[in-house]
């Protein structure tokens, strides 16, 4: 399967909204509850593809390292569980918990918040100011899986380190790459 990029959802625009339930807990979860003054890091992840596999690790290192300094992070799977049953609710939990995420890993049922963010793949990342205002979206960094390149985050690091220091986040920004969101049929 291709490897498909981030639609670089526009600089500038509102978060949209919503309201989803966290796996791990089973509470609701409402953007406008949870979300920082500083920055809230939105992530669309989900459990079997091997570009978030390649990146988990450093999602939880650097959820560790920013929510200290008051930054939010949100994980949604938005993917189709009948086709793809290893991002049910059930396996979401099992790998939040393997994986001790610090965040809530949201389950996007009828797929309206990964529309809503123009989400194209998996891993897809957005940074939003604490107007909720998007400052950043595209990859965590520019490892890819076998390309050789560590994985640090340093894309999104850079984009929370602008806003922690009141400087404008550096509008050149990558798309991400990974797998499609898997859609459900109409």
């Amino acid at each position: 399967m291709p490897a498909v990029e981030s639609t670089m959802f526009p600089l500038g625009k509102q978060a949209p909204s919503f309201e989803l339930v966290n796996v791990t807990d089973g509470k609701t979860v409402r953007l406008e509850d949870v979300k920082s003054d500083i920055a809230t890091v939105i992530m669309f992840i989900c459990n079997h593809c091997p570009f978030v596999k390649h990146v988990q690790q450093e999602l939880v290192r650097l959820a560790n390292d920013y929510q200290p300094k008051g930054i939010t992070f949100i994980a949604i799977n938005s993917n189709d569980v009948e086709k793809y049953p290893d991002d049910s609710p059930e396996n979401m939990k099992k790998v939040a918990e393997e994986l001790g995420y610090p965040f809530p890993y949201l389950f996007d049922e009828t797929q309206e918040v990964a529309k809503a963010y123009q989400a194209a793949c998996t891993p897809d990342f957005y940074v939003f100011d604490g107007d909720l205002k998007c400052v950043y979206r595209g990859q965590l960094d520019d490892s890819r899986p076998n390309n050789g390149i560590p994985v640090t985050g340093e894309s999104i690091r850079a984009a929370l380190d602008a806003l922690l220091n009141n400087e404008p986040v550096p509008t050149q920004q990558k798309p991400s790459i990974g797998c499609s969101i898997k859609w459900k049929e109409s």
